[in-house]
């Protein structure tokens, strides 16, 4: 079975971004892109919402045509263009690059999904990952804590009604002092019964 696995940066004060979707805060070096990029050459899929689909597809298809662009940039480039994307959009009519549009978050069709062969499955994007969350549909969260306080902006995880027990599996620091914090959800708390759709309007990007 594959897992769903949801990968964000966060400041240490726990924001996805900063206002006005600032993300100027971000330490990304060579060292830390070459490994989201070893990470993410291994999934099976990209999962986003509109929005964060639309950022990524706005830059990623073209991105190595620059000829003084970073070898890590060029290589996620060829990764991204590559790799099979669901987009979960009520509006979206269609969308190029591999991509499948998919109108709500049901957690039947995305048990099926990971059910299929193939590498595990890469989540993003605040929004639909708080679906995913609600229908306890992650099987583990990868963290990357950036040393800076934010102070204001969007939070990753919104308001649940109750916790969600985790495991650590991982930790590992980068010379530039991210964090990598890498969890698995317990399986003992997962309801199998919350089965039910849920639509999604998304906001977020994903790294790199």
């Amino acid at each position: 079975m594959r897992k769903i696995i949801l990968s964000f940066q966060v400041s240490l004060d726990g924001f996805m971004e900063g206002p006005h979707a600032d993300l100027s805060w971000h330490r990304v070096d060579a060292e830390l892109h070459e490994h989201f990029n070893d990470q993410l050459r291994t999934m099976g899929a990209f999962l986003d919402g509109r929005v964060t689909y639309e950022l990524m597809a706005g830059f990623w298809p073209t991105a190595d045509q620059d000829p003084d662009c970073p070898p890590a940039v060029a290589d996620f480039a060829a990764i991204w263009r590559e790799m099979p994307k669901y987009v979960y959009s009520r509006t979206l009519p269609e969308a190029g690059w591999n991509t499948t549009v998919v109108r709500d978050v049901d957690a039947g069709q995305v048990r099926a999904l990971k059910a299929a062969p193939g590498g595990d499955l890469a989540l993003g994007g605040a929004e639909l990952a708080d679906s995913f969350r609600r229908l306890e549909l992650i099987d583990e969260y990868w963290i990357y804590v950036h040393p800076v306080l934010v102070g204001r902006g969007t939070p990753l995880f919104k308001a649940a009604a109750a916790p969600t027990d985790l495991t650590l599996l991982e930790t590992r620091t980068f010379r530039n002092g991210v964090a990598l914090l890498r969890y698995a959800a317990n399986p003992d708390a997962a309801d199998q019964s919350a089965d039910h759709a849920i639509s999604d309007n998304e906001t977020g990007a994903r790294q790199p």
